[in-house]
């Protein structure tokens, strides 16, 4: 951050940390779309749509985390992988590219690098079920709130909500001219700019558009290059149309993302032995766990996303008591991923080479359409249907160089003995391509249902009847040398073609096709008590679903790995309270679960020729149980504390995987991976007018217990808290706003992900200590 001088950003973010420390400690303020006025305080309302009708999120019997988009702003939520800093049940799983990353929810989600399997934490934006989990991995820009649904959602989300789901509403066109610039500078050259205009084109008609950038260096160095890397430029648009007539409203979306990341590279934390930490040349060594920084790697660890979509939505009043809800949309999303996979400068005589390139591309269409009666009478319900259908493609390049024997000297100062690329006896290069062809459509009939039999008593049931259709079609020749075209085999590469041998049972071509259907039907059931306005109890029972898979991946090789895997099924009960009391200024929600989830679709690490290599299967039965605690207490007017916690004991209850796919063991009772038993998050803000200028100060911190990388209790993660601060100033009017920011102001490092024991981590951006300034124009 030369332009604005470290030193004066880092004063004022221990200022921040300081006096927002001052004012309290606990977690998210969750804002509301329309706002307390009395002056002693009190908790605000908050409306979603977690049942896809307007709600105060106090009257929905689900566990539910809502959060404006000014708050997320607020605790630095700039993308769906912070989520776990204003929901402690959620946790990441970090990929190299987005594409091989995941949400995890009370313990469970899909970690698949597969193109025929889809998540079981579904992401929703403005109504649009997103196909894939790397396409929900863009920044969060000009959104009117957040929702996260946890446990299964299946009766009204669809399939891929087995484990939960995060609900993303934009913000939309507005009566009168509006507009803001926010720009955003940080440590190590991070600057972001976001500007919006919203206003009336015509009588009923208005719209919104808004624009961003951002750009960060990133937060490892590359000795081999003598640049950082981790970081990433994205840039994109977002137009909304919004009409609102007597009997219809309707709003059209389009939008258009970019992402060039130089991410995500792998550390080494631990020693690769004598030649390899002499060949790394690291400045502080190899063996630095979690505070390692630097990388050496002759190629860079790349991803580029490119994505747009168009959405259309609309709510048709058809009389007084009912409405037509319709959103359909398409989302077209391409993702590049260029993979430094061996971690060195130069192949080796005892460490090959291995560079991969693969392209992803996803093109979905749905379409739903929905009646609901009147949500406030004492008997309400919704009917409905949905069609979805989704082409994944996915070529994939991987390149090897491997020597046994060079003819170049032993380097004297690595002791390593680099193969002789001129030598095309002795140094080989392995490579394959493969390419795979997925598609899936599903096809739903749901319905839900309340009766408040009394004042007091409610119940709710609801069924979904969902038909899906997966078919796939993936090509790979075996390996082969590069520069003879004759057979070779190197690290990662196999000798089988995508059809398998004949003597293993494949059918001898390098063609693997495979279909399956599937029906089912999931449901839930909910009773609910209300012995004040202000106090509900429920009880409920969830039957989550989620569609049939195979294992495509690259060294995808028929018969064990055409084996079709069957549905996920989820089996939920939970019972909650949702509370406010001493005159709205506490609000306490909590939920104790128990989920047990059958044909739990797991990845499992296999080595393949001295490479790690993954394999989805049904890997048996597994169970989440726990509870969830959210408090929300605003003493005054301008002054809210929060606390959140989240214990989720995910273990495997029985581990069976199919034999043929030479999956690992887990053994029972061992804990899920990227699972951790217990985490909470801490903080409190506070607004006040201190006479021509209003004050702003927060604090949260976060904290994660120890969890695992993988399934077996492998790739152990150590727990770690973050404690970030701020402190802004505005006018009266809140025009114009500059906010200093702190983050992980205890330096506390930690790791998103651990593989082969230290050999590979994941070091996040906050990882470190860094500061920061935000400014922010509106006007109208």
């Amino acid at each position: 951050m030369k332009a604005f001088g470290k030193s004066s950003i880092r004063a004022l973010g221990w200022s921040a940390s300081a006096l927002g420390l001052m004012v309290g400690s606990a977690a998210h303020a969750q804002d509301a779309a329309g706002e307390n006025d009395d002056s002693s305080g009190g908790v605000d309302v908050i409306i979603v749509t977690a049942q896809k009708v307007e709600q105060n999120v106090q009257d929905v019997p689900i566990a539910v985390t809502a959060l404006s988009g000014e708050t997320l702003e607020a605790k630095g939520v700039d993308s769906i992988e912070d989520l776990s800093v204003v929901a402690p049940s959620v946790s990441f799983r970090k990929g190299t590219t987005s594409a091989n990353s995941a949400i995890v929810m009370r313990g469970v989600g899909t970690i698949t690098f597969s193109v025929a399997a889809e998540p079981s934490v579904s992401t929703v934006v403005d109504g649009i079920v997103l196909s894939r989990s790397g396409q929900a991995f863009m920044d969060l820009v000009d959104l009117e709130r957040l929702e996260v649904l946890r446990g299964p959602q299946g009766t009204l989300f669809g399939k891929n909500a087995s484990a939960g789901l995060v609900n993303v509403v934009s913000r939309g066109g507005t009566d009168s001219f509006e507009g803001e610039v926010k720009a955003e500078a940080y440590d190590d050259n991070e600057y972001r700019l976001r500007a919006s205009l919203a206003g009336p084109l015509a009588t009923d008609l208005s719209a919104r558009v808004t624009g961003f950038y951002g750009t960060y260096d990133g937060n490892i160095t590359n000795v081999y290059t003598g640049g950082k890397v981790n970081g990433y430029e994205h840039y994109g648009v977002r137009g909304i149309l919004d009409y609102s007539g007597s009997i219809a409203d309707v709003r059209f979306i389009a939008d258009y993302f970019r992402a060039n990341d130089d991410c995500c590279a792998d550390v080494r934390g631990v020693s690769g032995g004598a030649v390899v930490d002499a060949e790394l040349n690291l400045p502080d060594g190899s063996a630095q766990g979690e505070d390692q920084r630097y990388v050496n790697h002759n190629l860079v660890t790349q991803t580029k996303d490119k994505q747009w979509s168009l959405t259309l939505s609309g709510d048709i009043q058809l009389s007084d008591t009912h409405t037509l809800s319709v959103v359909t949309g398409y989302r077209n999303w391409f993702n590049e991923e260029i993979r430094e996979g061996d971690f060195l400068p130069r192949p080796l005589t005892t460490a090959g080479e291995l560079h991969d390139n693969g392209v992803v591309t996803t093109e979905q269409m749905s379409f739903e359409a929905r009646i609901a009666s009147d949500p406030t009478a004492p008997f309400f319900y919704q009917v409905g249907g949905f069609l979805w259908h989704s082409d994944n493609k996915q070529d994939f390049t991987r390149r090897d160089i491997t020597c046994s024997t060079s003819t170049l000297p032993v380097d004297p100062v690595t002791g390593g003995r680099p193969c002789n690329l001129n030598d095309p006896v002795n140094t080989i290069y392995p490579t394959a391509t493969s390419f795979s062809d997925v598609n899936s459509s599903n096809y739903a009939l749901f319905g839900q249902a309340t009766w408040n039999i009394t004042e007091q008593l409610g119940l709710t049931g609801g069924l979904r009847y969902t038909w899906d259709d997966l078919s796939y079609t993936h090509i790979r020749a075996p390996g082969v040398n590069a520069t003879t075209g004759l057979s070779a085999t190197g690290p990662g590469v196999s000798g089988n073609p995508a059809g398998g041998t004949i003597a293993g049972g494949g059918n001898g071509t390098n063609v693997s096709r495979g279909s399956q259907k599937n029906d089912n039907i999931s449901g839930k059931a909910v009773l609910t008590f209300k012995p004040t306005d202000d106090v509900m109890l429920y009880g409920s029972y969830t039957r989550g679903y989620k569609g049939p898979a195979y294992n495509v991946f690259f060294n995808h090789t028929a018969p064990n790995n055409a084996v079709p895997i069957d549905e996920e099924t989820s089996d939920a009960f939970e019972v909650g309270l949702k509370s406010l009391f001493w005159d709205r200024k506490i609000q306490l929600n909590l939920a104790a679960f128990t989920v047990q989830y059958d044909g739990f679709q797991a990845n499992n690490f296999v080595n393949l020729n001295g490479t790690i290599i993954t394999n989805l299967t049904n890997a048996g039965t597994v169970k989440s149980e726990g509870f969830e605690a959210d408090l929300v207490f605003a003493p005054v007017d301008g002054l809210t504390f929060n606390a959140s916690a989240a214990y989720a004991d995910a273990r495997v209850k029985e581990f069976n995987p199919n034999p043929a796919t030479n999956a690992p063991d887990a053994r029972n009772g061992t804990q899920l991976p990227l699972a951790p038993k217990f985490s909470y998050t801490l903080g409190a803000d506070y607004e006040a007018d201190f006479g021509g200028f209003i004050g702003y100060f927060g604090t949260n911190y976060r904290h994660m217990s120890k969890q695992y990388s993988d399934l077996g209790e492998q790739g152990p993660i150590d727990a770690y808290g973050l404690l970030n601060a701020s402190i802004g100033f505005s006018d009266p009017e809140d025009r114009y706003r500059i906010t200093f920011h702190a983050r992980n102001l205890l330096d506390d490092s930690y790791v998103l992900l651990n593989v082969g024991n230290g050999s590979r981590l994941q070091i996040p951006r906050d990882a470190d200590r860094y500061f920061g300034v935000t400014a922010r124009v509106r006007f109208d």
